[in-house]
């Protein structure tokens, strides 16, 4: 437990940024999983992969993600779409 108050406080802003990494992480989770299941119209997975690759970017601005791992799954994402 800490024994100040700014290091409890630091401790409630660490759970809460925590908690909201984690829900960024999912919905990119999610939008991976949306994305190889709508590979059978060609439309919507444009749509879908625009999406992907806009939220794979906000993501490694914030750190959430490293930006090394964002690259490659954009360079996934194209490899899908355009091979």
């Amino acid at each position: 437990m800490a024994n100040k108050k700014a290091a409890r406080k630091a401790g409630l802003q660490s759970q809460r940024r925590a908690l909201e990494n984690c829900g960024v992480r999912n919905k990119l989770k999610t939008l991976a999983k949306r994305l190889r299941v709508s590979a059978e119209d060609t439309q919507g997975i444009r749509r879908m992969a625009m999406e992907y690759v806009s939220a794979l970017d906000k993501a490694a601005k914030r750190n959430i993600v490293h930006r090394n791992f964002a690259n490659k799954r954009k360079r996934n994402v194209a490899r899908f779409l355009f091979v």
